[in-house]
């Protein structure tokens, strides 16, 4: 069966969200918390994060990376996925971000899963040993995600999951000119990861454009 242009609409992501469980009160509660202490309201959709959870299940990943941690909802919701023993480590450059996210993820029901580290992720994550790592999600700064994406591609185990936000750029991959100066980052990200040879992964339209990828066995 042929694709159909314009199949997935605004309606389809509404469709799916409804029917997506959403977060619960103390999830809610961070976000308020997050928006009061000034903190972007941009952590990905509820749908996006229960999908994530879903991959990290089916991999059954124990050790987690991620790479920009905001107010820590992403790596809450991805640490409910572990099993007892796992452990997601997100790296966040911002003080006040970081100090709110230990805050929160040590008040949540999985706070022996979670470790904020504050730091550059560039000078943190070749610390990891090579090919340790299950799972790592991408959402930081655009401009470096190729570097991001190199680092992955040492620590994560052959068979291991590759996941990176924002591939629709925010909603303006197809704008001209865009308003967001790190679009044209994504773009060439979006083209640099489609060359892989590490990875076959695929972008998912869930939130704004979530790529999903397996490192090869062979890589």
């Amino acid at each position: 069966m042929s694709a159909v242009s314009g199949v997935v609409t605004g309606r389809h992501f509404e469709y799916l969200a409804r029917r997506t469980v959403g977060d619960d009160a103390f999830l809610l509660d961070l976000k308020k918390a997050a928006s009061a202490a000034g903190i972007p309201a941009i952590w990905i959709a509820p749908e996006q994060a229960s999908f994530l959870q879903i991959l990290l299940m089916l991999a059954r990943a124990r050790e987690v990376v991620e790479v920009g941690t905001l107010a820590g909802y992403a790596a809450i919701r991805m640490a409910r996925a572990l099993p007892a023993g796992g452990r997601v480590r997100t790296f966040e450059i911002s003080r006040k971000h970081a100090e709110f996210a230990h805050e929160w993820a040590g008040r949540s029901d999985v706070a022996t899963r979670v470790e904020v580290i504050l730091g550059n992720a560039l000078e943190e994550l070749p610390k990891i040993a090579a090919s340790s790592v299950d799972a790592a999600f991408i959402d930081a700064d655009k401009s470096s995600y190729p570097r991001y994406l190199k680092e992955c591609e040492r620590i994560l185990k052959p068979g291991g999951l590759l996941t990176v936000d924002n591939a629709f750029a925010f909603g303006q991959l197809f704008d001209e000119p865009p308003t967001d100066r790190e679009v044209p980052a994504v773009r060439a990200f979006n083209d640099l990861l489609a060359k892989s040879t590490t990875f076959q992964s695929v972008i998912v339209p869930l939130g704004d454009g979530c790529w999903v990828g397996v490192k090869r066995a062979s890589a």
